[in-house]
């Protein structure tokens, strides 16, 4: 049994992931509903609920997405697949700060939300080997903060909006790069 190289199972994760792109568009209709959820008038209590909430069919939806792009959720004999999983659970440790940011001012919570989503993507720059991710990161996470920083009542909806759109950005971005990757790597 001849062993992958280290640079082979890169070129495995990203051939056969697409870059993730079906997580990048189910999180983008996740957005959507949080931008409704935040156009309403709701107290600040059940907004940040059904924010939450909103976020449910993440997994659901990015399986289905799954099929729709061919991506592969494991691959088996490449050890690289796990740590896609770990830079993922990696944003559990950004929540504190959500949570101290909702206990100070609930209305801050998409904010918060969009700055832990946006920087989480950072590290996936080099898992998928484009600078689409660390790009977007930044994007995302700069542009949600200074939305957040103009203190529109209910914001929320301009943030939802924002992270959406930036997630149809980086999807368009990713495939197009992954496109590139492939033919280089046919």
């Amino acid at each position: 049994m001849t062993s992958k190289s280290y640079q082979e199972m890169r070129t495995e994760i990203v051939l056969r992931n697409k870059n993730g792109i079906n997580f990048i568009l189910s999180a983008s209709v996740c957005w959507i509903i949080i931008a409704f959820i935040w156009m309403g008038h709701a107290d600040s209590g059940k907004l940040v609920l059904y924010s939450f909430m909103a976020t449910m069919p993440m997994l659901p939806l990015a399986f289905l997405l799954g099929k729709v792009f061919n991506t592969s959720w494991k691959i088996e004999n490449n050890p690289l697949n796990d740590l896609g999983l770990w830079l993922n659970i990696a944003q559990l440790f950004y929540f504190p700060l959500l949570i101290v940011v909702l206990m100070k001012n609930n209305y801050d919570m998409p904010m918060a939300l969009a700055i832990i989503t946006g920087a989480h993507f950072f590290p996936y720059a080099w898992f998928y080997q484009t600078k689409s991710f660390a790009v977007m990161a930044g994007v995302i996470s700069i542009g949600a903060a200074y939305i957040g920083y103009l203190d529109y009542s209910h914001g929320g909806h301009f943030i939802g909006a924002w992270v959406a759109i930036c997630l149809w950005i980086l999807a368009a971005w990713l495939y197009w790069d992954y496109t590139k990757f492939k033919k280089l790597n046919s």
